[in-house]
């Protein structure tokens, strides 16, 4: 089934949030935060978690669901998703600036970085329970064994240029 790809995929995201939770504990009591492994979770968070495994839900899960006759539930719940996706991505985002402050030297963004992070720390692990528990295997009864063949064949395809796609960004950020 595809969605046991993505379900995978989750148990290495619920690892990073351990990491962070470590983070927010320092940085709730006032100590300090390791600015390097925040940069690295950034990076795992765009890459990895959004491009990488919300491309896959967004790209081809989802569109494929969109030419179902979804359920009002399973429509709700996919809308959510796709919110909690761009929640997601906004944190993150505003996560690496506060970063940038703290490591700049600015020692009041650990506040902000507490936000940021408490905020990923709650969402991730609701959102991956929702997907889990309530919407993957359900969701799978819309398709034929071949759909999800396919669609399991195009989660590959998609890993498969992901790592070209992220740098050759770089490159041409820097071009």
């Amino acid at each position: 089934m595809p969605i046991g790809l993505l379900m995978i995929e989750h148990r290495l995201i619920e690892r990073m949030v351990g990491l962070l939770e470590k983070e927010l504990n320092n940085a709730e009591s006032g100590k300090k935060v390791d600015s390097e492994l925040i940069y690295s979770a950034v990076d795992f968070f765009r890459t990895y978690a959004d491009r990488t495994h919300h491309g896959k839900e967004e790209d081809v899960l989802f569109r494929e669901l969109e030419k179902k006759p979804l359920s009002a539930e399973h429509k709700k719940i996919m809308g959510d998703l796709v919110a909690e996706h761009a929640i997601a991505r906004k944190n993150v985002k505003s996560l690496f600036e506060a970063n940038q402050k703290y490591a700049g030297g600015d020692s009041k963004a650990l506040l902000e970085i507490a936000g940021y992070l408490k905020t990923l720390t709650s969402l991730y692990p609701e959102h991956i329970q929702k997907e889990d528990k309530h919407f993957f295997i359900p969701i799978m009864d819309y398709f034929s064994k071949e759909e999800q063949d396919s669609m399991l064949k195009e989660f590959f395809e998609f890993d498969k240029n992901m790592i070209h796609e992220k740098y050759r960004k770089v490159v041409e950020q820097y071009e």
